[in-house]
């Protein structure tokens, strides 16, 4: 959870400085999702939407690589040309978001129908509950029982519409009409919390293989989309940051932080200085991946 919190920010910086041109999704709020799960799962396939650099970290992703990808250069995890929103690293099992909102759950899906001795996570937030697709896609995994977890990253927000403006249902509720097993955990800021409820979740996985569906309620503390805070836009208050502050471990547990943050900003720091010294791609970089 430091690593990733403190990546971000050293994200946010540059993209401050105007050193990263991409649009940036950052993960500031929601580090103890991919952490927890990351305990329980490497070395499954896993399938993340546009926020997905804590994912990428967690799993074993290499935070050079990952600064490389976000400032263009050929040595990022996508040689470049990714950048925030797609990240993916088959050296992790990570499949990542290409520009539709839900449109990596049936592609997680179908990884697991097609490699049914795999374990597959589909991270995706309730923004992408309002899309077709992704009922359609917890629909085939329960009718063909495919051993696939889906976890809902809860923010309450898809870009600036609350989620009681854009659903009839509640969420937990809906997926069980499915006949799917579900889980809901409100306390998406406790690291072991989410470790000790997931944890069970994938024990039954191990033994039945059947598709279950976790809803962790989580916050982001940045704007949608960028490095700015955006508590003056009209949507959303300052004291709903402030109440999931008052319950965030890297705010309180300072004696903790501050023994993992030296190593890790350490880290970070030569990423950055690595990236920024880095070569720009050539003008035979521009068509490689172009069939």
């Amino acid at each position: 959870m430091c690593m990733i919190r403190y990546f971000e920010i050293e994200v946010a910086k540059a993209s401050e400085k105007g050193h990263i041109y991409c649009p940036v999704y950052l993960s500031i709020g929601q580090e103890s999702i991919a952490s927890a799960v990351s305990m329980v799962m490497k070395g499954s396939y896993i399938f993340t939407q546009h926020r997905g650099h804590s994912a990428y970290l967690a799993f074993g992703g290499d935070p050079v690589k990952l600064m490389d990808e976000l400032l263009g250069l050929p040595s990022g995890c996508c040689g470049g040309m990714g950048g925030s929103p797609c990240i993916q690293d088959p050296n992790i099992k990570m499949i990542g978001h290409e520009g539709l909102i839900g449109e990596h759950i049936p592609i997680a899906v179908g990884m697991a129908l097609g490699a049914p001795g795999e374990k597959v996570a589909c991270f995706f937030g309730d923004g992408a509950v309002d899309e077709g697709v992704y009922h359609e896609s917890i629909n085939f995994a329960s009718l063909h029982e495919l051993p696939i977890i889906f976890l809902c990253e809860n923010n309450g927000l898809a870009v600036h519409s609350s989620i009681e403006a854009r659903q009839a249902f509640k969420i937990i509720e809906h997926v069980s009409v499915y006949g799917i097993s579900t889980t809901y955990c409100p306390e998406g800021y406790d690291l072991m919390k989410v470790h000790e409820v997931f944890s069970g979740i994938v024990d039954d996985f191990r033994k039945d293989r059947l598709p279950h569906f976790i809803e962790i309620k989580t916050f982001r503390y940045v704007e949608h989309v960028g490095h700015g805070e955006d508590y003056d836009d009209g949507y959303r208050s300052r004291d709903e940051l402030e109440a999931w502050r008052s319950k965030d471990p890297l705010v309180l547990n300072k004696e903790l932080v501050d023994k993992f943050t030296p190593v890790i900003i350490k880290d970070i720091d030569d990423a950055v200085e690595f990236a920024e010294t880095s070569p720009w791609p050539g003008r035979e970089d521009l068509l490689s991946e172009v069939i």
